[in-house]
């Protein structure tokens, strides 16, 4: 289930406590700074780069979904709201399929 937070564009999915553990145990070292979940990963320096390619190996295999190139971009990488709304889109394209 998703429910609209903030903005229209924000959504709260079901991964998003995962991959927002992901990022604090990987990044941060098991820091939680309280950066939010709606921050520019790359912006704020969370993330490089190279990280986001890690980013990506965990979301296929935690979630068991592919990434494609086309799939490589900020409305879906940006921040921990957008990974986890991109997460269950994959999702739900994978289970109507």
């Amino acid at each position: 289930m998703r429910t609209a937070t903030l903005t229209d564009t924000t959504l709260t999915a079901p991964a998003l406590p995962e991959i927002r553990a992901f990022i604090v145990e990987n990044f941060l070292l098991g820091k939680d700074s309280g950066f939010d979940n709606s921050e520019s990963l790359l912006e704020s320096g969370i993330i490089d780069s190279t990280g986001i390619m890690h980013v990506v190996a965990f979301l296929e295999e935690r979630f068991g979904i592919a990434v494609d190139d086309d799939d490589m971009v900020a409305d879906n990488l940006e921040s921990v709201d957008r990974i986890a709304a991109f997460v269950g889109r994959k999702q739900d394209l994978r289970n109507a399929a």
